[in-house]
């Protein structure tokens, strides 16, 4: 199966992959398949790079579903079939959890904790020694932003991370890319895309924050831009190029 205008994509992939020295020779990589536009055009763009990529290497698809009501992964289960790759769907009683039992006030925090926790033993049991996500330039910038205005704190997630707790690297192969561009993509491929059923969905500080973002860029041309920028040359959150993959014991460099 071809990819309709995959080109953009797969170009600020490969300088991302270069850069942060993501990929090594023999890497079986899991993608984290929320059933979001972002994680599911990384598939599509690691399955691409793959073919051409100097570095031999292997992609395969998990979905960790958080139990809600009506959840549905056939499309893309059938998705993964046609293009050949891999998909594992590990069902969880998180939202229960959660929204039911703990009846979080501030559910993000302890829900991402945990899906990271059931995505990254997945796919160590199958086989995999590194985790891709579909975090994009965008998610970048604004979680910068986030920490910044609600932590006082210069931080963002990182490119690479190693987790010595699980021996697994987590990477983030669409940080080059910017949102228009993947959303561009999932249109013009008919990506598998579902909707949240998450009831916290676009109602989270990280929303507010894109929307602050956003207004900013509309207002100064150029804001995102510069802000990736001033990342990388002050080598925040290990952003500035060709870093050595980073040790930590705790995963995240945001609770969001």
């Amino acid at each position: 199966m071809k990819f309709n205008k995959i080109r953009r994509l797969l170009s600020c992939t490969r300088r991302c992959v270069d850069d942060y020295n993501m990929i090594e020779e023999g890497d079986r990589i899991a993608v984290g398949l929320s059933g979001g536009k972002d994680s599911c055009a990384l598939l599509c763009t690691l399955r691409d790079l793959a073919l051409f990529y100097p570095k031999k290497f292997e992609v395969m698809g998990i979905t960790v579903d958080l139990g809600f009501e009506g959840s549905d992964y056939s499309e893309t289960e059938l998705f993964c079939r046609e293009i050949g790759v891999e998909y594992i769907v590990k069902k969880t009683s998180i939202a229960e959890i959660i929204f039911d039992i703990r009846k979080e006030s501030n559910p993000c925090a302890l829900c991402a904790k945990m899906r990271r926790g059931v995505l990254n033993e997945t796919a160590k049991e199958a086989g995999c020694n590194k985790v891709a996500l579909g975090h994009h330039y965008d998610d970048a910038i604004n979680t910068f932003m986030l920490n910044l205005v609600h932590e006082g704190r210069i931080a963002s997630f990182s490119p690479v991370t190693y987790l010595s707790n699980v021996d697994l690297t987590v990477i983030r192969p669409l940080s080059y890319c910017p949102e228009k561009d993947i959303e561009y993509f999932a249109r013009q491929n008919t990506l598998p895309v579902s909707k949240s059923l998450c009831p916290e969905d676009k109602h989270t500080e990280r929303e507010s924050i894109k929307q602050l973002v956003d207004s900013l860029d509309r207002e100064y041309e150029g804001f995102k831009h510069r802000v990736f920028h001033a990342m990388q040359k002050q080598n925040v959150s290990r952003w500035g190029k060709n870093q050595k993959f980073i040790k930590a014991d705790n995963p995240e460099d945001t609770k969001f």
